[in-house]
């Protein structure tokens, strides 16, 4: 119970980093879409905290740091039902993330990465995709990943694909896609198709990305679009600074 207490505790500290951190460099690295990652990496001695609010009063801080060029190592945790007036608030296990830029890209070749990501959204859903407050998660984690990233057709355009492997298991290959475009110096638009190994496992996020300061910046997206119940509202905030 201590332990339990503690982590709560600690969740709700990191709650708050983002705005007593120190100013840090633009963001000028999309490391991820929504829930999409690109082939960008945060710079050595930088980091990144994000904040996401998301389906059942849930609240995920995640942290990455570049810990060396091209290399970034982070955490998460997530408390089920923080937000509103459920009193069975859940600490989940944490999750973590790394990645690693491979290879920057060129005039003709695209940029690529290879990493990990253990983050699983949408606790406590049963096999028929039911809420019923079990263990179970909606969205598995994406596990090892392959992506590669390039800007594509018009200035501002960015694409990102590439294929996953949940839990390293070969039998469970997916892919997943996205677009990220700058619509202008506050704000752009993303769209991605995540999970894709057939039409009902797949998932189609859309999103919108204000920029409120050179280093923060606000998203509010919309996960799982068609899925009636299954469908979600997102709203994260991420922060990134030097250490």
């Amino acid at each position: 119970m201590k332990l339990k207490k503690f982590t709560v505790l600690f969740a709700c500290l990191m709650l708050t980093a983002p705005v007593f951190a120190a100013q840090g460099d633009p963001i000028s690295l999309e490391t991820t879409l929504i829930d999409v990652p690109t082939a960008e990496t945060l710079d050595r001695y930088q980091a990144s905290f994000l904040t996401r609010a998301y389906d059942h009063g849930t609240v995920m801080e995640s942290i990455d740091f570049g810990v060396f060029p091209r290399i970034n190592l982070g955490v998460s945790v997530a408390v089920h039902e923080l937000l509103g007036s459920s009193s069975s608030v859940r600490v989940l296990d944490p999750d973590f993330q790394a990645k690693w830029k491979i290879y920057d890209g060129s005039l003709y070749l695209p940029a690529i990465a290879v990493g990990y990501d253990g983050r699983r959204y949408g606790y406590g859903y049963d096999t028929k995709r039911n809420y019923t407050k079990t263990k179970d998660y909606l969205d598995d984690r994406k596990g090892g990943y392959v992506t590669l990233s390039r800007e594509i057709v018009v200035p501002g355009l960015n694409a990102t694909a590439g294929v996953n492997l949940s839990d390293f298991d070969f039998d469970d290959l997916y892919m997943f896609t996205g677009l990220f475009y700058h619509l202008a110096e506050q704000a752009s638009l993303t769209a991605e198709w995540d999970n894709i190994r057939n039409i009902r496992d797949s998932r189609l996020n859309l999103g919108v990305r204000f920029y409120l300061h050179p280093s923060l910046a606000l998203d509010g997206a919309v996960r799982r679009i068609g899925r009636g119940d299954e469908s979600e509202r997102v709203l994260q905030i991420r922060y990134v600074t030097n250490f």
